[in-house]
């Protein structure tokens, strides 16, 4: 029997590459993971860095085609997890029916998520400082990785993760999402009301500075007038780094969980 592939989509500022012990453990529990990054993204950390121009312009609706185009050479409907704004792409693609169930962890601000908390507004800040960063890739310093990811961990670990995960980010996501609200036609758009689409799961972190939990719950509240399942989790203690800081597994183990008892791993 095919195994149900499962797509981990990472999120701004962060390698592909910090899924690889959630790929580990997917792949024992049965399932078919990849971790592809986005477009522009290269193979490891250094290249990427090396390379920032090839990132730059990247928007919402690029990232989304670029994962509806891998999900569609996969020859079956797979379960996406995304975290920060790979959990808007995954909820953009489970909402036009791509996927068989969706995952969405401390997710980007889609269309109609009205608190912006000022945690979320520093943590932004290093892109949406400067209008001109809309075309361009911008990196994190340490500093600016420790409020908007590392603040829930020891400094040091904060720290050790900077340095393996980081990479450059193109600003104009950053900039669709927060003008979502006044664009009609929003790429931050999801289809919040589909009926027949698959589960959706959203986790929160009770600490994160840059999704808090309030933007999390007010998108699991648009997805209301939906009758198909949406569930919150929330992480109490827990920052934007909790899907590959020390305390990784314990979200993996509840996402697994409620995979298998929505979406059978085979």
């Amino acid at each position: 029997m095919r195994r149900t592939p499962v797509v981990f989509i990472h999120g701004l500022w962060i390698h592909s590459s910090a899924w690889a012990p959630w790929i580990d453990h997917f792949r024992q529990a049965g399932y078919e993971p990849i971790a592809p990054g986005w477009p522009g993204d290269s193979a490891t950390v250094a290249e990427t860095r090396a390379h920032p121009e090839l990132l730059a312009g990247q928007g919402i609706d690029d990232i989304a085609d670029h994962y509806a185009s891998i999900i569609d050479g996969l020859g079956s409907a797979p379960v996406l997890v995304g975290h920060s704004f790979g959990g808007l792409i995954a909820q953009k693609l489970l909402g036009l029916n791509l996927a068989r169930s969706a995952v969405a962890i401390d997710p980007g601000q889609i269309k109609g998520v009205k608190p912006l908390p000022f945690a979320q507004l520093r943590s932004g800040f290093p892109i949406l400082g400067r209008p001109g960063n809309r075309k361009r890739t911008v990196s994190l310093t340490a500093k600016q990785f420790r409020y908007g990811f590392g603040n829930a961990i020891p400094e040091a670990e904060s720290n050790e993760l900077f340095a393996r995960f980081a990479i450059p980010g193109p600003g104009r996501p950053l900039f669709q999402s927060a003008a979502a609200n006044f664009r009609s036609a929003s790429p931050a758009r999801v289809e919040v009301g589909n009926n027949d689409r698959g589960p959706l799961l959203f986790v929160s972190g009770g600490r994160d500075h840059t999704v808090p939990d309030v933007v999390t719950r007010a998108a699991y509240k648009l997805y209301a007038k939906s009758s198909a399942t949406t569930e919150l989790k929330q992480f109490p203690d827990r920052g934007h780094s909790l899907i590959f800081d020390h305390g990784w597994r314990e979200v993996a183990d509840f996402v697994r969980s409620w995979l298998e008892a929505k979406i059978p791993a085979n």
